[in-house]
């Protein structure tokens, strides 16, 4: 196994609004992860602790995940605790994974770090999950410009 190998997937961008707004978007579930596979989610995403499940494409993608790290306008990370991935050999992929973002304030714009810890390029999932992941990520930046 090289390096590279061990690189979480990672996408970063700019936004002009403030730091709070931005962490009022992304500890929302709702506000960002929604929009290209009919997808449904149930429970809450914004505290400590919370539990949120996500299920999209009809039954291709389920997982639950829970807010694991929360600070206010700086970083919010879900823990994946099960995932069922109907496409992959090994469907419970994600779980054991964690997902979230940090925000660093600078003169003009913020920059926004999404990371997904353990998704990286030898497991399954790698291309299809990350080209979703792309996909949200720049319907949000457009949402936060």
């Amino acid at each position: 196994m090289n390096q590279q190998d061990n690189i979480n997937y990672t996408f970063s961008f700019e936004s002009t609004q403030t730091p709070t707004l931005i962490f009022e978007v992304l500890s929302d579930v709702r506000q960002w992860w929604v929009g290209l596979y009919g997808e449904e989610i149930n429970g809450e995403s914004k505290q400590l602790n919370d539990i949120f499940t996500f299920l999209a494409g009809g039954d291709v993608h389920y997982s639950k995940q829970q807010v694991i790290t929360l600070e206010p306008n700086k970083r919010i990370v879900w823990a994946v605790t099960e995932s069922k991935l109907s496409f992959l050999k090994k469907a419970d992929e994600w779980t054991g994974t964690a997902f979230g973002f940090e925000i660093e304030e600078h003169t003009n714009a913020s920059k926004i770090t999404f990371t997904h810890q353990g998704l990286v390029p030898q497991i399954e999932c790698y291309n299809d999950c990350t080209s979703a992941w792309t996909s949200y990520m720049k319907l949000l930046a457009d949402k936060l410009k």
